[in-house]
């Protein structure tokens, strides 16, 4: 007797959720790395910051484009990631949802 596996609903929206999970760690893990000075002779580190910026860099740029830096002084602060981050859960919540026929 052969027992077929089927993919549901609930197991394609449980992915989604899950893939949005990972692209807000990825976020996350962008932002802390943008304090940290680089350091080009690590190979490993710059490849590792390299995948991170390539990732992330084009979902924070739609963003980026409409939020100006805010200054502060000498510096300057970066709210596009926050924004960014309320968008894709915010998405991810909706495109769930709709997955699974709520």
């Amino acid at each position: 007797m052969t027992t077929y596996l089927a993919i549901t609903r609930a197991d394609v929206a449980d992915y989604v959720d899950t893939l949005v999970v990972v692209y807000l760690v990825l976020i996350f893990i962008r932002i802390l790395t943008s304090w940290i000075p680089r350091m080009p002779y690590n190979r490993y580190l710059a490849a590792f910051l390299q995948f991170i910026s390539d990732v992330t860099d084009p979902y924070l740029n739609l963003f980026r484009r409409f939020i100006p830096m805010v200054r502060m002084g000498p510096g300057a602060l970066d709210l596009s990631p926050i924004v960014a981050t309320i968008v894709l859960i915010f998405i991810g919540g909706v495109l769930s949802r709709l997955i699974r026929g709520w």
